[in-house]
C-alpha cells in the first residue's frame, strides 16, 4: 500500500489531518512530521525522514505539506533520499489526505494516487 506522509509547521495540524483521516481510512498507512523536535512551529527535515521512512514501501511514499518552509524541506530530504519511489503532491493538505488515504486503501497505484491528487487541486467547495 502506498504510505503517506503529513508535513506541516504545526506539530498538532499533521497529527490531527492524520487523526480525522483515520476515521475515513483507518488501515491507511500515513504518518504526520510537524513542526519542530521542541515543539515550536517550523519543519524538521529529520522528523520528515524519519516520517517517510516509518511508512516506506516498494509501492511508494506521498508527501502532502502545508506551505512554506515544509515544500522546501520536503524537497531537500527528497534530494537526499533520491532513489526511491517518493514523491511530493501539489494539492490542499486536508482535502488531499483524505482522498489519497481512501484511494490507498482502495489499493490504488502511487501514479492513480499523484492523479487524484491533481484533480483535488482543482476542486471547488461552493459552486
Amino acid at each position: 500500500m502506498v504510505g503517506l506522509v503529513i508535513v506541516s509547521h504545526s506539530e498538532n495540524l499533521a497529527k490531527s489531518v492524520v487523526e480525522f483521516t483515520s476515521m475515513m481510512a483507518k488501515d491507511a498507512v500515513i504518518a504526520p512530521a510537524g513542526g519542530l523536535e521542541d515543539g515550536s512551529f517550523g519543519t524538521s527535515f529529520e522528523r520528515i525522514q524519519s516520517a517517510i521512512e516509518s511508512v516506506y514501501s516498494e509501492d511508494g511514499v506521498i508527501v502532502l505539506m502545508d506551505l512554506g518552509s515544509a515544500v522546501m524541506t520536503t524537497e531537500m530530504v527528497l534530494e537526499m533520499m533520491e532513489g526511491p519511489k517518493i514523491a511530493m503532491a501539489d494539492c490542499p493538505l486536508v482535502e488531499g489526505a483524505v482522498i489519497a488515504s481512501i484511494s490507498a486503501v482502495g489499493g490504488k497505484s502511487f501514479e492513480e494516487i499523484l492523479q487524484d491528487l491533481d484533480k483535488v487541486r482543482e476542486m471547488r467547495k461552493l459552486q
